[in-house]
């Protein structure tokens, strides 16, 4: 059956626009005039008048943490909280109001010591007692790199003080000598292990939830990192994805990123696991895509890896994660597969042995399977300069600005913030920099991240002119971060991320025009239909 949007403006590269749009079996067949198109519709055709608003590609997250959401959506909400005790009234009001979901243990992510009024310091065992002593109490800062933990988590691990540290991860001690329930990096996957997983039962459930809820943001695609970190056990997971999506009931495309504990276990899966079964078609909504490795930490926790010390704190240089012999290795196995690598490095000194470790796995020389950096925050001109010449991939959340330009020129000085979080000189430099929000460290809204992007001012329009403004870049270019260059990412840039014959019909009608609005009303755009393959999966009104 054949589509027709018309009487739209419809967005389909710098400066070009169209009035019409003509779909036929999940493609877009034609662009052009509202007469040229509806000529072609034929009286069978569907006609969907969109009012005179503005229709843009639909908006790909290159890179978030999707099933993760799920469970934020499942849990008791400390997002934001503004102090311990408010975390911790939160925590037993969830707790009283739904006991089914804690019998076993309470599990929630979002806290964040910078925002705390009262005393900005890491909650410890003894906050977290006060929420229960009787079973383990397991909270991620929003991060993900720090969890704080009660005093029942630590005696289920059996550790104190004299206990060795975990692989690529501490547990802090207190004055007392014994654990304080701060733990860092992979030992806080130690930690979260205690707590009662959901069942794939409930995990489908809270997939389709999520979906809903992400295309009425105008999400069409996600590039996801779920297998490895929310999902441990990788069968079950793409187990259940597959029955998702082979049943029809997806909403949007999703692009696994995933993490494994050891080379032997990815070794497995590029040999007779997942990655060998070859069970993706090319067009299908689920696809399988890189390996994601972690670097370093991130900055609000003081873990992301840097050349100078933090401010404040001369011993402290943040966290190598992966290893360097151990990064080599997995990396040199992806390039003996063809696999494409992305990897989670914020700090410059993790940004500078990622990209030596990709220049190391390069084909004849060249990016070819398009490694990337996952979010590349702290920068210097030369680095900025080197990651485009090498033609490495930047998945950046300009959104992560809103919160860090309170604490970068603090912790690591004016001159290297002044050069950091610098999307604006890497994409004019040439260098392919996509958009995501690394969700749920940020909501997964693409249009808060958009206005960041343009106008570098928090939600309250601070600072005036905008933080660094010389990295602000325009709508167009942050549209089409957000499309065309997140599927370039995902080697889909011929079908994928333009309103253009012979791509996947994917497409967001917004409620206002993005390209002319005041640039600070574009984190306020609401979808008023989201489009994916033709086919209308949220509408709203």
């Amino acid at each position: 059956m054949k589509i027709i949007l018309h009487n739209a403006k419809v967005y389909v590269e710098r400066g070009v626009f169209a009035e019409a749009v003509l779909i036929e079996d999940g493609l877009i067949q034609a662009v052009g005039s509202n007469e040229e198109i509806l000529s072609e519709a034929g009286s069978s055709a569907e006609l969907i008048d969109c009012g005179g608003k503005t229709l843009i590609p639909g908006l790909n997250d290159s890179h978030m943490h999707f099933m993760q959401l799920g469970e934020t959506r499942n849990q008791a909400d400390i997002d934001g909280v503004a102090s311990i005790d408010e975390m911790i009234k939160r925590c037993r009001s969830f707790m009283e109001e739904h006991p089914e979901h804690v019998k076993n243990g309470l599990h929630a992510i979002g806290w964040n010591q910078d925002l705390f009024t009262d005393e900005q310091r890491l909650p410890d065992r003894h906050d977290l007692d006060r929420i229960s002593t009787e079973i383990p109490v397991v909270l991620e800062r929003v991060c993900g790199h720090i969890v704080s933990s009660n005093t029942k988590a630590i005696e289920m691990l059996g550790i104190d003080g004299n206990s060795p540290q975990f692989p690529d991860g501490d547990f802090l001690i207190g004055e007392d000598g014994y654990p304080n329930g701060i733990f860092t990096a992979n030992a806080c996957n130690y930690v979260k292990a205690l707590i009662p997983d959901f069942t794939m039962e409930e995990r489908r459930r809270m997939l389709i939830e999520t979906m809903e809820y992400a295309v009425s943001c105008g999400l069409t695609s996600v590039q996801s990192n779920d297998v490895g970190t929310t999902f441990m056990d990788g069968p079950a997971a793409f187990a259940m994805f597959h029955d998702v999506y082979d049943s029809g009931e997806a909403l949007l495309r999703y692009r696994h990123q995933v993490c494994f504990n050891d080379i032997q276990q990815f070794e497995q899966y590029l040999t007779e696991g997942e990655f060998a079964k070859g069970k993706y078609g090319a067009d299908s909504w689920l696809t399988l895509g890189p390996l994601k490795l972690f670097k370093d930490g991130s900055l609000g926790a003081r873990t992301a890896l840097m050349k100078n010390s933090y401010a404040g704190d001369p011993e402290n240089h943040g966290l190598e994660w992966i290893k360097p012999d151990e990064m080599e290795a997995y990396c040199q196995l992806a390039k003996k597969y063809g696999l494409q690598v992305v990897t989670h490095c914020i700090g410059d000194m993790a940004v500078e042995k990622t990209m030596e470790c990709y220049e190391r796995a390069f084909i004849d020389g060249e990016n070819k399977l398009r490694h990337a950096l996952v979010h590349c925050q702290i920068t210097n001109e030369d680095l900025i300069r080197r990651i485009a010449e090498k033609d490495i991939l930047v998945l950046a959340q300009p959104i992560f600005l809103d919160y860090d330009m309170c604490i970068v020129e603090e912790l690591c000085g004016k001159d290297l913030a002044s050069t950091s979080y610098a999307f604006g000189s890497l994409h004019r430099m040439g260098a392919h920099v996509s958009y995501g929000t690394d969700c749920p460290v940020e909501n997964c809204n693409p249009f808060p991240n958009i206005c960041m992007a343009v106008t570098r001012k928090n939600k309250a329009g601070q600072p005036e002119g905008g933080f660094y403004p010389a990295e602000c870049v325009d709508v167009y270019d942050a549209v089409d971060a957000y499309t065309a260059e997140s599927a370039y990412a995902e080697f889909m840039e011929d079908r994928k991320g333009r309103i253009k014959a012979g791509y996947y019909a994917d497409m967001v009608l917004l409620d206002r025009d993005i390209f002319t609005i005041d640039p600070m009303e574009i984190k306020d755009i609401q979808p008023d239909m989201t489009m994916v393959g033709g086919r209308v999966v949220y509408s709203r009104g």
